[in-house]
């Protein structure tokens, strides 16, 4: 008999297998994929690579085909990964040397195939990188080679190159950084100073780190292109933000003049050694104006927001900026110490040598051996040899150095030369009081290795990003007013498409229009082929937010009710929202309408009452300057309570019930 299927404890125990692959997998892409250790910086696709690139060394450049091979030992994935990331590093132009195409991330141009070019280590790397006597390693991913676990980097490497990798729930965004100022930050750091550091790009241009948040999540960096003004209405972009391409950067000009949103004849591009790309304005655009479309409307302009996230501990930790290079020159400082402390016991075990050795040959100890007749005989008589002499050695005998005493050969003590070893000894002792000194003042000794970096590699460095503050471009004030605006007064209706219509104004595509009616509604709405904004449309005009307009209008209150003149502006507004700007009675109607730059430009008009009896004054004038500007919604003052005809401006001889 079959055993029924347990539905509910079968599911779990499947879903307990996805909860489990899920995290295992998570924990290997963060851990050993897209995130850089904070002890070195580096991915470990990276690692890998440089690793192989420091066994392969012998000072001449190496076939990258031929190192992906060998990196291909220790790394898990295949030759892509590895060909993808050693281009990367390279272009970086700082931990490796190059010779044939490596790409242009500026142009975007792809590096050749790895077997046409080469790579080697550069000065710099050997200098900060690699040291086998403090490094740890581990068995690769197969168990057939060792491969180091961290790099016992002494610089900060992830600020330098900038790391950007893609995790499972997970992000790594650091930019990077000047060379210069982070060596001098880490001094500063060590000397316990305060110091700024923000990203400097290899690309240079223009950024706006106001918000940078020292790297930290919900930070922003803003980047602009450096562009100027050249003679005959030319325009040359000469620094492109990081993270574009000349070719994708005109693909986005060429693609917001198709849009409408800028205007220009043409563009070249003449970029080859540096950015160079004019851009050729069209007839009437200021190129002033031309600059800020193009911050407003293309990648020009971008903004990018830093993730500064870092493995410590076998976790990942979100650290800023500033805590990641005093890390950094800390564990610096750490590593100059160990390898200090190696070389001072190094030394030392060179010293005891050396003055066992010529206390064995001055003193003729080697000749009591030879009537001994066994092996212990001999180690014995040697160690007694020894003995009157101890208080001259820094610590005691043992067994194997009496042993190395006797692989000494006979020609080696018959040309065994006093002095010269006297003076090898001194070198030693010299050499030993300058490391005790270093060992003593291990901060002076961290400040001056990173002067000497500076000193050596800190040529041609210099700071490629201009730091300032801008503000932000409004698209609707720079967009080119390339639509017409048509109008059907009587039902409505306006729109770029409605090319049967009356035409109205220019405009763009970003822009909002104004309309009045004459039923004494307001409404704003945004550019588009056809919308409607109210019957019997009295007034249209581009909207501003930031528009001082004041608006004088006289308006009937009802059907027969009494004429009312209001002078306001109109603030704040709620786009596609009508409002009311009469008391609201049915059957309102608006006389008169004026749109004004400023408030003492305010018109003067006749009021025409109908003719009725025993009512003398037919014609009264009105000076809306005499009235206080008031807000939107106010009702008004009244006017007159006798019935209007018309009304007009004072210098018009025909009057119409709309000025």
């Amino acid at each position: 008999m079959n055993k029924p299927l347990q539905l509910d404890s079968d599911l779990l125990r499947v879903s307990d297998l996805y909860k489990k692959y899920y995290l295992e997998y998570a924990s290997y892409v963060i851990l050993d994929r897209a995130v850089p250790s904070i002890l070195d910086g580096l991915k470990p696709v990276q690692r890998r690579i440089l690793a192989t690139l420091f066994k392969l060394n012998d000072g001449r450049f190496h076939k990258v085909a031929s190192i992906v091979g060998e990196t291909m030992k220790l790394h898990p994935h295949g030759d892509v990964a590895i060909s993808d990331a050693l281009v990367q590093i390279a272009q970086r132009n700082l931990l490796i040397d190059t010779q044939g195409n490596f790409g242009d991330p500026i142009t975007g141009d792809r590096a050749a195939a790895s077997r046409y070019i080469e790579a080697r280590l550069s000065k710099f790397a050997l200098a900060v990188l690699f040291n086998p006597k403090t490094t740890e390693f581990q068995d690769s991913y197969d168990g057939r080679n060792k491969e180091p676990v961290v790099l016992p980097a002494k610089f900060p490497l992830a600020l330098a190159q900038g790391i950007e990798g893609i995790a499972v729930g997970l992000a790594c965004k650091i930019f990077p950084h000047n060379f210069i100022e982070l060596i001098d930050a880490s001094i500063a750091f060590l000397r316990r100073e305060d110091f700024e550091l923000y990203p400097d790009f290899p690309s240079g241009g223009m950024a706006d780190v106001t918000d940078y948040n020292e790297g930290l999540r919900g930070g922003r960096i803003r980047l602009r292109a450096r562009i100027e003004v050249l003679r005959g209405r030319k325009l040359v972009i000469r620094e492109i933000p990081f993270g574009t391409t000349t070719a994708s950067l005109i693909d986005s000009i060429v693609n917001a003049r198709e849009k409408g949103k800028i205007k220009f004849n043409r563009i070249e591009d003449h970029t080859a050694e540096k950015v160079e790309i004019l851009i050729k304005c069209a007839t009437g655009i200021d190129p002033r104006t031309m600059i800020d479309a193009l911050y407003a409307f293309t990648d020009c302009e971008v903004s990018l927001s830093p993730n500064s996230c870092i493995i410590e501990n076998n976790r990942p930790e979100f650290l800023s900026i500033k805590e990641l290079l005093r890390r950094s020159a800390e564990r610096t400082r750490a590593l100059l110490k160990l390898e200090l402390q190696i070389e001072l016991r190094e030394l030392q075990e060179k010293w005891h040598r050396s003055s066992l050795e010529k206390i064995f040959i001055e003193n003729r100890i080697y000749r009591k051996i030879e009537e001994c007749t066994t092996w212990e005989s001999v180690i014995a008589t040697i160690d007694r040899g020894l003995k009157p002499f101890h208080h001259l050695l820094q610590r005691t005998v043992t067994r194997e150095d009496i042993i190395r005493l006797t692989e000494i050969k006979i020609k080696r003590i018959s040309r065994y030369d006093a002095l010269r070893a006297d003076e090898y000894i001194k070198g030693l002792e010299d050499r030993m009081k300058v490391v005790n000194r270093h060992l003593r003042n291990l901060t002076r000794f961290t400040i001056r290795f990173y002067q000497n970096l500076k000193d050596n590699f800190g040529e041609g460095r210099e700071r490629k990003t201009r730091l300032t503050s801008f503000e932000r471009v409004e698209a609707a004030r720079v967009a080119v007013p390339n639509e017409t605006l048509y109008v059907n007064r009587k039902d409505g209706f306006i729109g770029t498409g409605m090319k049967r219509e009356e035409s109205v104004l220019k405009c763009s595509r970003l822009d909002h229009v104004i309309a009045f009616t004459r039923q004494g509604t307001m409404r704003v709405v945004k550019v588009a082929d056809k919308a409607f904004v109210g019957k019997n449309i009295i007034h249209l005009g581009v909207f501003n937010r930031d528009d001082k307009s004041v608006y004088s209008m006289m308006y009937r209150d009802g059907k027969r009710g009494a004429t009312y003149a209001k002078k306001f502006r109109i603030g704040g507004i709620t786009r596609d929202k009508e409002y009311d700007l009469t008391k609201g009675a049915p059957g309102s109607r608006v006389l008169f309408f004026s749109v004004d730059k400023t408030e003492t430009a305010s018109p003067f008009v006749n009021v025409y009452h109908k003719p009725i009896p025993r009512l003398r004054k037919l014609v009264v004038p009105f000076n809306f300057a005499d009235f206080t500007l008031r807000s939107r919604g106010s009702q008004g003052n009244i006017v007159t309570k006798n019935s209007v005809q018309r009304v007009a401006r004072a210098n018009q001889k025909v009057a119409s019930p709309v000025a």
